[in-house]
């Protein structure tokens, strides 16, 4: 596996999220939801956001239910630039 580099020959960070696996109908393709948590402007409370992305699974290991680490990375197609790069517990 290749990774980029920065100018001074560094390596770059690629940017990892963490979230659980949804749906894993298409082949070599998960759709992975992540969480995250921001404060209302207003009223200063705490209120959940999600957002839904794809991800390749080149071995189709994962399952529904799954916690998983992906990556960013280069467009494989249309919708998906994300990979999978561990899964941390099995769902139910």
């Amino acid at each position: 596996m290749s990774e980029a580099v920065n100018e001074e020959g560094a390596k770059a960070r690629t940017r990892q999220v963490y979230g659980s696996v949804t749906s894993t109908k298409m082949d070599k393709t998960i759709t992975v939801r992540v969480e995250r948590q921001l404060k209302h402007p207003l009223y200063k409370k705490y209120i959940r956001r999600s957002t839904k992305m794809h991800a390749h699974d080149e071995e189709n290991r994962c399952q529904e239910g799954d916690y998983v680490i992906i990556e960013e990375c280069r467009p494989i197609s249309k919708t998906k630039t994300w990979r999978l790069v561990e899964i941390l517990s099995h769902g139910e």
